[in-house]
């Protein structure tokens, strides 16, 4: 199985990159899971067209109860993807991180994975952060790999050094690993060749290139993926990329 977590600085962009990843790996036949690590809980909105799933936190505040059923706390999305949201606690109460710890205890036991059997799993997370409940999903087996989602900017850099220096320091646990980067263009001065320095220099590989393109937030603004909206498109193809090189490996592994 894929078990993926994607981080990186706040608004680089990484719901964008995991829903049309899902959206990806589930137009190449996989049965997927997009769980969404942020207290915004927006994570899954463009693979259900803008009909959002109720965030687990947000049940359990409404019911003042936890779920019995699977059901009560997903909702089915393009491709068949399973979509999940932990949501937050009530603003300025309680800790975010919290709520990530609070649903994946949930989920178990709901026993989530053993009811859906997905090929993927993808958690989106909160912005830089790898630390409590914000580094749950690199913990205990749920995600096995990291991608960090970087532009070409400095603050996103500077995350980026941040994530994959967390993520390093957890490897004597068994914890995940940093798979690569995926560059999301900003289009900056000299990019590219900023992005790859550190890539370099942090042993990591360049996993897609992503390219600024007006059809990311064309397809947004419809509610929907850039890989649902038109998949031949160049964007689409990058994400359609690097979903075939990642299930060639898992089956390589598997």
């Amino acid at each position: 199985m894929i078990k993926l977590a994607v981080y990186g600085k706040g608004g680089i962009g990484k719901s964008t990159c995991t829903s049309n990843l899902s959206a990806a790996l589930a137009g190449l036949g996989k049965k997927v899971i997009q769980i969404g690590c942020d207290p915004k809980a927006d994570s899954t909105i463009n693979l259900l067209h803008g009909d959002a799933v109720t965030p687990v936190m947000d049940y359990m505040r409404i019911h003042d109860e936890e779920p019995d059923r699977i059901e009560a706390i997903t909702k089915t999305g393009f491709g068949g993807v399973v979509c999940i949201e932990t949501g937050g606690p009530t603003p300025g109460l309680g800790c975010a991180g919290r709520g990530i710890i609070t649903t994946f205890s949930l989920l178990e036991e709901l026993e989530l994975f053993e009811k859906i059997k997905p090929d993927a799993v993808l958690y989106d997370v909160l912005g830089d952060v790898v630390c409590g409940g914000f580094a749950a999903p690199i913990r205990e087996g749920y995600a096995e790999q990291v991608l960090i989602v970087t532009s070409g900017e400095k603050m996103a850099l500077y995350a980026a050094n941040n994530i994959n220096t967390a993520v390093k320091n957890f490897e004597d646990r068994s914890y995940a690993r940093v798979r690569g980067v995926i560059l999301n263009r900003r289009n900056v001065a000299d990019e590219e060749q900023k992005v790859r320095s550190f890539a370099e220099s942090s042993g990591l590989e360049i996993t897609a290139d992503i390219p600024r393109s007006d059809d990311i937030i064309k397809y947004e603004d419809m509610g929907m993926t850039c890989v649902e909206g038109d998949p031949g498109c160049e964007t689409s193809k990058r994400f359609l990329e690097l979903a075939k090189r990642l299930i060639e490996e898992d089956e390589k592994n598997g």
